[in-house]
């Protein structure tokens, strides 16, 4: 029957991780280099990303490369998918992970009335527009293979309920009030949307494609946040990035291998309420 401790094993499997040097793209371009995967951490800011690489070379000891892109451009995903086969081999898995608060905290934590267009789609460039670019161009050398796994990141907000307003009151992210954008449910809906289509599409070259969904992650919001956000959670609890990390790793997996066009939540339980 052999060890289902091997189904975990990823031993010399390329992957990509876009966004790959935030809270949760660290994360599990961690767990994947620890299970012996080459990982290419994608990210907009180079240095961060050489500088996660290395670390996971130095931790892990299994090859790392960091990778600048722009993922709201075909060129430069195109540029990305070649570099990252030519020096780390063909794309395993893929974490589509990449998303924005663009340039203007203000702009982004509008209420609905006053949202601005260019903010809607400065965001969905970014959470939308570009996991299709990354899926569309790495997605297809998975298909011509025949073997891939792709997972996509999404929300509790919008891939399953709307925010809970009481969240909000009193609660602050980096010292300014907020709320959840409406651009972001919107966008993180559009992803598990996407995630279906590509599941039945790709389903039949051997690429399955799920998406995860995180509960609340700390992040610079202030302790008011974590309070009233804790209370709607039946662990009681936010969580870690490392948690969230775990559930990723067995989408990433042969764990897994019969599991596509779902959506785990790794959320305490809150989507249950």
């Amino acid at each position: 029957m052999g060890h289902y401790r091997d189904l975990y094993d990823l031993s010399g499997r390329v992957a990509v991780v876009t966004g790959g040097a935030g809270i949760l793209g660290t994360a599990t371009s961690s767990a994947l280099a620890d299970h012996g995967a080459y990982v290419a951490v994608v990210d907009i800011d180079h240095e961060r990303a050489v500088e996660t690489a290395a670390a996971l070379t130095a931790e892990y000891g299994t090859p790392a490369l960091g990778v600048a892109c722009d993922v709201t451009s075909p060129e430069s995903v195109a540029a990305m998918a070649d570099l990252v086969e030519r020096e780390l081999g063909p794309i395993r898995i893929l974490h589509n992970n990449a998303a924005t608060k663009g340039a203007d905290l203000v702009k982004l934590f509008a209420s609905v009335e006053e949202y601005e267009l260019g903010t809607w789609r400065e965001i969905m460039a970014v959470n939308l527009d570009g996991l299709f670019l990354v899926a569309q161009n790495v997605g297809s050398r998975m298909a011509d293979r025949g073997v891939g796994a792709m997972v996509r990141t999404a929300s509790i907000y919008g891939a399953t309920m709307g925010p809970d307003q009481r969240i909000y009151e009193g609660s602050e992210y980096l010292g300014r009030a907020i709320n959840t954008p409406p651009v972001y449910s919107a966008s993180k809906g559009g992803v598990v949307g996407l995630s279906l289509y590509l599941a039945t599409y790709w389903a039949a070259q051997g690429v399955r494609v799920n998406t995860l969904t995180p509960g609340g992650i700390g992040s610079g919001q202030n302790d008011e946040f974590g309070r009233r956000y804790s209370a709607r959670v039946p662990m009681g609890r936010m969580a870690t990035a490392g948690e969230v990390a775990a559930g990723f790793l067995f989408l990433a997996s042969d764990a897994s291998s019969y599991v596509t066009g779902q959506n785990l939540h790794v959320d305490g339980g809150l989507s249950a309420w």
